[in-house]
């Protein structure tokens, strides 16, 4: 696939990306603008070289069988620095690298990272659907920021996750038994409906079946 050059993006000071983050949100659309879904892709990024290599992977899927399509990784040199909040700065240009290699564009990208739910409401998962116009949803596995009641221990039980009085997104639990992921809307996709995604991704582990492919490339496990 095909994405437009947004190389200045990337050279930026962490106070200029803050200002990048704020102007950028207002192009966020958090209504759904889904089309059919037939394939589902997964990014995930690590680091090699003690940090200094970023190394990301997206895995495409079909949906609903889950079956495994295609992969593409990307590695190049990690250009800005950890700070939390800005982590697309960090990661983006590795994984939009990777997204350019495959034959076709996905219908829907779960990212690893927040989406909405993140201090400025533009997370990683937020801000590869604007650059992209794909239809993305973050599915992270820590809380950034929010408050939530307490979680039932079943699994598909969620709860809204809350910051100032806003919804941001929801605490999920995907497998009974163990600790809950956070799932935020990105960009073309309604909360309700991105915990509809996540479970039908979500077979019998903690995690979509997008990230743990997604992972296993680009952590070097296959």
């Amino acid at each position: 696939m095909k994405i437009s050059n947004v190389e200045a993006q990337w050279r930026l000071t962490p106070k200029q990306a803050v200002a990048l983050q704020q102007r950028l949100r207002k192009q966020v659309i958090l209504r759904d603008q889904v089309g059919e879904v037939h394939t589902v892709a997964g990014t995930d990024v690590g680091f090699a070289d003690n940090g200094k290599t970023v190394v990301a992977a997206v895995a495409v899927l079909d949906f609903p069988s889950l079956s495994l399509r295609e992969v593409a990784t990307a590695r190049q040199a990690c250009r800005f620095p950890y700070v939390p909040g800005l982590l697309s700065f960090r990661e983006l240009p590795a994984v939009l690298a990777a997204l350019e290699k495959l034959a076709r564009a996905p219908d829907l990208v779960l990212c690893d990272g927040q989406g909405y739910a993140h201090p400025r409401r533009f997370g990683i998962a937020c801000h590869l659907g604007v650059i992209t116009g794909l239809p993305t949803i973050g599915v992270a596995k820590t809380r950034l920021l929010g408050e939530h009641p307490p979680l039932p221990d079943r699994r598909g039980a969620w709860v809204p996750l809350r910051d100032g009085g806003e919804t941001i997104g929801a605490v999920l639990r995907s497998r009974q038994g163990v600790k809950p992921i956070y799932v935020s809307a990105g960009h073309k996709v309604s909360l309700a409906r991105a915990l509809d995604y996540v479970m039908a991704c979500t077979t019998r582990f903690k995690l979509p079946e997008t990230t743990r492919w997604a992972h296993r490339h680009a952590s070097g496990l296959v």
